[in-house]
């Protein structure tokens, strides 16, 4: 079996790239490693990838060389993106490449594909606005985004659906409620927190550390990804939307105690008003893709903090020498 991975150096590419290969799936990668975060650490990620990977460095909005990543792959892991809420203020078009052209590559590129039975993309929690009824179920309302980000992830859904309706293409898409883990993503709070404590530099906690996020372990996020790629849709239901989280809001200040405690060094802290485009709290209802595949998930923030810590660590002093 052939599977493509887009953003196959970004965080949760990566990942499934090495689960899917540990199956002894043929793997075909592509991203355009782009320098939105340290591309060092993509490239450490891609390094790690080895016997039955294949990687295509080019931009998925490049629409004619996408089209030629389809032979024989039977199933596309679309999880590329321009990620991040607040940096989709200081450089909105990289929203409209990476995630409106990109994902009409994608789509394209499965339309065109007779191979390819089933196309599992990356949506966001963030769809869900400042307004949807805790915790967040998929029968929510999502048409309220508070950000740019958001409303192109929730127009990748809308884009799915029409091809979905015009040319039957089976299609899954998953709403991420903030990942975290080994191997993450810097401009995420659980890593920018990490390196402000380590180098001694504030750490900035909205309103009086009263936020809560839904902190789903990328081990967890992996285990729903392949519950769908194992329980592809039926003609019944083509087109499903699910979230994947850990069913569990928690305080960022939880998260920087943890860091705290990994790193053996306070954080100093700067109290400010929180960003219009943020929510008070996210929580995920998992009772949908918990029917289709049985998805529990089963990681802590108290557990997963150590890890990604542990991990952090190591990287502090690899990075260094790349």
């Amino acid at each position: 079996m052939r599977v493509l991975v887009t953003g196959a150096a970004g965080f949760i590419g990566y990942h499934v790239a090495q689960a899917l290969l540990a199956r002894g799936i043929e793997v075909v990668g592509v991203d355009d490693l782009n320098p939105y975060y340290d591309v060092r650490l993509k490239q450490a990620r891609l390094a790690r990838l080895g016997a039955g990977f294949t990687f295509h460095h080019l931009n998925i909005a490049e629409h004619e060389a996408v089209m030629r990543l389809g032979d024989g792959v039977e199933v596309i892991v679309h999880v590329a993106a321009q990620a991040g809420v607040r940096y989709s203020l200081e450089n909105p078009f990289a929203y409209a490449t990476s995630n409106l052209t990109g994902h009409l590559s994608i789509l394209e590129l499965a339309r065109h594909t007779p191979s390819v039975k089933h196309l599992i993309y990356a949506s966001s929690s963030s769809v869900y606005g400042t307004g949807s009824t805790l915790p967040y179920a998929e029968s929510e309302r999502a048409d309220r985004p508070s950000s740019l980000y958001a409303a192109t992830k929730k127009a990748d859904e809308l884009m799915s659906a029409s091809y979905t309706h015009l040319f039957g293409l089976k299609q899954t898409g998953l709403r991420f409620f903030t990942v975290y883990g080994p191997w993450g993503r810097p401009d995420m709070a659980y890593f920018s927190f990490a390196e402000a404590i380590s180098a001694g530099q504030p750490v900035t906690i909205y309103e009086g550390g009263r936020l809560q996020r839904d902190f789903t372990y990328i081990d967890d996020i992996i285990a729903g990804i392949l519950g769908v790629f194992d329980h592809p849709p039926t003609d019944a239901t083509p087109h499903r939307l699910f979230n994947i989280g850990n069913n569990r809001a928690e305080y960022v200040t939880d998260l920087v105690r943890l860091l705290e405690e990994g790193l053996g060094r306070k954080a100093i802290t700067v109290n400010r008003p929180k960003p219009e485009a943020d929510p008070e709290k996210t929580c995920a209802n998992v009772d949908a893709l918990h029917g289709l595949c049985g998805y529990v998930p089963s990681t802590k923030l108290a557990d997963g903090i150590p890890r990604f810590v542990e991990w952090y660590k190591q990287w502090q002093e690899v990075r260094e020498t790349l």
